[in-house]
């Protein structure tokens, strides 16, 4: 796997038919920046168009050169990943296709979450984002030279799509070689994301083409390893509880001690993304109710 990044705004082949453009957005949690890619050659479907961002979508209309950019797909509405569709569909007149709204495939519990105030964090939602044609599970979108399969994949954020083609698979922000995924509530759902996963690995894909990063080229061994990394922070939650029940704060204070005090916001997030679901496979019981303010213990 590649370690060096990319230069920004130059379009890169990949493959046949697929090129990768590298937006000017780096930072934490963006690594080296959101990949946009370009799929086909007479007709142009564009995965991702990121940020919006006048130098990129440029970039982007000078890369379909000749081609026609026919469609526009968006794994996610984050603000990393999907701002920029509105104005290349305006520049263009191609669709935004998208499974929906940044509402759009949230668990029922995490549609209660967000009702009592829970708040996403992370990357940021882009609120306005409204797709033009919604996309449920399995359907098939084609053009003159491709054809791209969405597949539904929550868990990073409720209205994640993945798309398959020629034996590769976009995953958006779902999977990366670069880091495991954010699951932060109530964007972000643990059941939902291990879900996800167990679902990719039936694609049984030659390659990964993620949302940041490099292409990951060994996608059955990644997603055992991030399979592998939940399990494993699961066990360390629970075993934290078998010593006395304890609230988010207080797990991440003892889970995380060797992390610095101020990435410690983000990875209470992530324990109590581990919390609500321990919970609703009924390992865990939350008094007085399920919150991130709640103190969980064994059941």
């Amino acid at each position: 796997m590649t370690t060096s990044a990319p230069e920004p705004g130059h379009a890169e082949t990949l493959a046949p038919g697929l090129r990768r453009i590298l937006a000017p957005n780096p930072s934490p949690m963006t690594h080296w920046g959101t990949n946009t890619y370009l799929v086909g050659e007479r007709e142009v479907a564009v995965i991702d168009p990121g940020p919006d961002h006048a130098g990129h979508m440029a970039e982007i209309l000078r890369a379909a050169g000749a081609g026609r950019i026919s469609h526009i797909l968006v794994t996610h509405a984050h603000l990393d990943h999907a701002p920029l569709a509105r104005p290349l569909s305006r520049a263009t007149g191609a669709p935004v296709l998208a499974y929906g709204g940044p509402r759009a495939g949230r668990s029922e519990v995490m549609q209660r979450l967000a009702a009592e105030g829970l708040a996403g964090g992370g990357e940021g939602v882009d609120a306005a984002f409204a797709p033009d044609e919604t996309l449920a599970d399995g359907v098939v979108v084609s053009g003159e030279d491709w054809t791209l399969t969405a597949h539904w994949t929550p868990g990073h954020f409720g209205n994640h799509l993945c798309f398959s083609w020629d034996g590769a698979v976009f995953t958006g922000d779902l999977v990366m070689g670069w880091a495991s995924s954010l699951v932060s509530p109530p964007d972000g759902d643990l059941t939902d994301f291990m879900a996800s996963c167990a679902y990719l690995q039936t694609l049984d894909a030659e390659v990964f083409h993620s949302g940041h990063g490099a292409p990951i080229d060994a996608p059955a061994e990644r997603l055992d390893w991030l399979i592998g990394h939940r399990r494993d922070r699961e066990a360390q939650i629970l075993d934290a509880l078998s010593h006395a029940p304890r609230t988010p704060s207080e797990l991440t204070a003892a889970l995380y001690s060797d992390t610095p005090v101020e990435l410690h916001a983000a990875a209470q997030r992530n324990v109590f993304a581990h919390l609500v679901d321990l919970t609703g496979r009924g390992r865990l019981g939350a008094i007085p109710r399920l919150s991130p303010d709640a103190t969980f213990m064994l059941v």
